[in-house]
C-alpha cells in the first residue's frame, strides 16, 4: 500500500505542475501578442531611418565624429541582450553560445589581453558572463520589468560617446531575432563604425535613383540628429526582437512542458492501476487460502 501511496502522491505532484506550465504558457502567449505588436510597428520605423541615413551617406560629404574609423582596432564592447527569467528553452544558452563562438572565432585576441568589454542586459547574460570571467563592464539585471526606450537610449548614448571618445574601436550587439514562435535567429551584428559601403547598399534602392537632393538647414546637422537616433534605433529594435523571441521560446517551452506532463501522468495512472490491481489480487489470494485452511482445520 505504500507503494500505491507513493505512486498517488506522484500523481498530484504531476498534474499541479502540468497546471502550472498551463498556465505559464497562457501568460506568455498573451505577452507575446503586445511583444510582437511593438516589434511590427518599430520595424518599419527602424528600416526607415536606415535608408535616409543611408542615401544621406552615399550622396552627399557630410561628416561626423560617429562615423570615425579608427586605424587600429585596440578595445571592443559588445551588447549581450539576454533575458531575466528563466524557463525559455534553449533562448537563452543557444546566443550565449553563438557569442562565445564569435569570441572564439573572431574576437579571442581582444579577449585574452582585456580589451574585449561586455554590456549584458538581462539577469541570464550577466550571471552567464560573470562566472565565466568575462570582462562584463556593465550589466542590466531587471530591464525586461519594464521596457523602455529611454533606458535603451541611455545604454547606447553612454557606447556612442565611449566610441567618440575613442575608449571603444569597434560596438557588437548580440540578440536573439524574432522568427517565429519556436525559432529565432541568434544575430551578433557589428553596428560601429559605420560602414558606409554596407549602409548606402541596405537602404531601398528604389529610393536611390539620380536624384539631387537639396538638405535644409545641411546634411552635416540633419546627419548628426540622425546618426544618434539610428544607432538607438538599432538597439531598440534588438530589445523588442529579443523580448518577443523570449516569449514565444517560453510559451514553446512550457507547452511541451505541460504535454510531457500529460504523458508522464498517463504512466504513473497505469502504473498505479497495475499495482492496484496487483494488491487486490494478493489480498483475494491470501483470503482463499485463509478459508481453505479454515475448512481443512
Amino acid at each position: 500500500m505504500a507503494n500505491l501511496r507513493d505512486i498517488r502522491n506522484r500523481i498530484s505532484t504531476v498534474n499541479n505542475t502540468q497546471q502550472i506550465t498551463k498556465a505559464m504558457k497562457m501568460v506568455a502567449a498573451a505577452k507575446l501578442r503586445r511583444a510582437q505588436d511593438r516589434m511590427v510597428q518599430t520595424r518599419p520605423y527602424a528600416t526607415k531611418i536606415q535608408d535616409v541615413v543611408g542615401r544621406l551617406v552615399g550622396s552627399s560629404s557630410a561628416t561626423n565624429p560617429i562615423m570615425r574609423t579608427a586605424d587600429s582596432v585596440d578595445n571592443v564592447v559588445m551588447i549581450v541582450v539576454g533575458s531575466d527569467r528563466g524557463l525559455c528553452g534553449g533562448f537563452n544558452n543557444n546566443l550565449f553560445k553563438t557569442v562565445e563562438k564569435t569570441i572564439e572565432k573572431d574576437l579571442s585576441s581582444y579577449n585574452d589581453s582585456g580589451n574585449l568589454a561586455l554590456i549584458t542586459i538581462g539577469k541570464k547574460a550577466t550571471a552567464y558572463f560573470k562566472k565565466r570571467k568575462y570582462n562584463v563592464t556593465e550589466s542590466h539585471p531587471g530591464f525586461f520589468d519594464s521596457i523602455e526606450y529611454g533606458k535603451t537610449s541611455d545604454v547606447m548614448t553612454a557606447v556612442t560617446g565611449s566610441f567618440i571618445d575613442e575608449t571603444y574601436d569597434e560596438v557588437y550587439i548580440a540578440y536573439n531575432e524574432f522568427k517565429s514562435v519556436i525559432a529565432q535567429n541568434r544575430k551578433v551584428v557589428k553596428v560601429l563604425p559605420i560602414d558606409k559601403e554596407q549602409i548606402s547598399d541596405e537602404s531601398d534602392d528604389a529610393s536611390k535613383d539620380a536624384i539631387d537632393y537639396i538638405f535644409e538647414p545641411n546634411s552635416e546637422e540633419i546627419l548628426a540628429r540622425l546618426l544618434p537616433l539610428h544607432l538607438n534605433m538599432q538597439l531598440w529594435r534588438a530589445i523588442l526582437e529579443s523580448n518577443a523571441s523570449e516569449q514565444g521560446a517560453r510559451m514553446s517551452a512550457m507547452d511541451s512542458a505541460t504535454e510531457n506532463a500529460k504523458e508522464l501522468e498517463r504512466e504513473l495512472k497505469l502504473k498505479y492501476n497495475q499495482a492496484r490491481q496487483s494488491a487486490i489480487t494478493t489480498e483475494i489470494s491470501e483470503i482463499v487460502s485463509g478459508a481453505q485452511a479454515l475448512r481443512d482445520s
